[in-house]
């Protein structure tokens, strides 16, 4: 057995396991754990094909933001877990045979499935040789597709700034500082001294 078979056996059945895991596990920190670990996994099966800039972009994206921000949720909620899966477990039935539905699909679909005759054609025209997979998507997006990048880029942003300014909602009953008011305030009227008698309040 090669190195490669090794690792792919090793990353494959660290995968399988940790999504595995992730679902069954009782403590809800735990299961973002595992799916830490899957991402991991999956991350180095896509480094063994070759596309490493999928790689960094599952660990960055989904390792580094999407699973630690599941994490520090699940940390800080004091959410009664317990109540949710007894609530849970009336679906069972219905997510197990929605479950054997997609096996069923994948059998189909991986059953059939063939490489098209021109398929390495166009992986080689895309990635000419000597040319390593991030930087030939490199090339591909910022040379041939670069404006349609840069348009997609714009309408993220501004799909984003939409977002916020809908949800965005200014309550009226809050007194906010109004630091050129506090600074150009006149000190004689700002302030009144009292003179208070012994023995008396104000």
């Amino acid at each position: 057995m090669t190195v490669m078979a090794l690792a792919f056996y090793l990353f494959a059945i660290s995968a399988i396991a940790g999504g595995l895991f992730t679902v069954v596990s009782r403590n809800p920190v735990h299961s973002v754990l595992w799916l830490i670990l899957a991402f991991l996994s999956s991350a180095g099966l896509f480094v063994l094909l070759g596309a490493e800039f999928v790689a960094m972009l599952l660990i960055i994206v989904y390792v580094g933001a999407v699973a630690v921000l599941f994490l520090f949720v699940v940390m800080m909620l004091d959410v009664d877990f317990a109540e949710l899966k007894a609530e849970m477990a009336q679906y069972l039935p219905l997510g197990l045979l929605i479950g054997l539905i997609l096996l069923m699909q994948l059998g189909i679909a991986f059953g059939a499935w063939d490489a098209a005759d021109g398929a390495a054609a166009a992986r080689a025209a895309v990635a000419p040789e000597g040319v390593e997979n991030t930087a030939a998507l490199g090339l591909l997006i910022y040379d041939q597709y670069f404006l349609l990048f840069q348009l997609a880029g714009l309408i993220l942003l501004t799909a984003m700034v939409g977002a916020i300014v809908l949800t965005l909602r200014k309550p009226r009953d809050i007194k906010r500082q109004d630091v050129l008011q506090q600074m150009w305030r006149d000190p004689a009227k700002a302030m009144e001294l009292k003179d208070v008698k012994p023995g008396q309040g104000l």
